[in-house]
């Protein structure tokens, strides 16, 4: 970690009061945020704000699932890191049997201590965040 720099998450849920839960623990933590609503939301801010450190987004959305989001968003930043959270993590490995390199997972409904280890994991390698 370099002293000083910003890790930016993309934060995508339908569920707005999660968005706003998870937003409020990585901003306390010092990371920088921005909040998609929705697949298709996120890929136009992944493609007109680049770069992101980290993906975090819900697995079963509407117009378009997480894990597709994350194929799309890979195509923008191959080097993206990708943390879904939800409450299908059956679902997830209903449809393959592991996870890709870059990926994680976390149960919702998230507790401070959970997102906070799971993105600094993501991230960094280690459960300890940007500061």
């Amino acid at each position: 970690m370099s002293a000083g720099r910003t890790y930016r998450v993309l934060i995508v849920d339908d569920e707005k009061p999660i968005r706003l839960l998870v937003d409020r623990i990585l901003r306390q933590a010092s990371y920088e945020t921005v909040l998609a609503a929705s697949g298709p939301d996120a890929l136009a801010i992944l493609d007109t704000h680049p770069p992101f450190d980290l993906l975090l987004t819900d697995l079963r959305m509407p117009e378009m699932n997480g894990d597709e989001l994350a194929r799309r968003a890979w195509l923008l930043m191959p080097a993206l890191k990708v943390l879904y959270l939800t409450g299908y993590s059956d679902y997830l490995f209903g449809v393959r049997a592991t996870l890709w390199e870059h990926e994680a997972f976390l149960d919702k409904p998230p507790t401070m201590k959970g997102v906070l280890e799971a993105v600094a994991l993501s991230i960094f390698g280690t459960t300890h965040g940007p500061h």
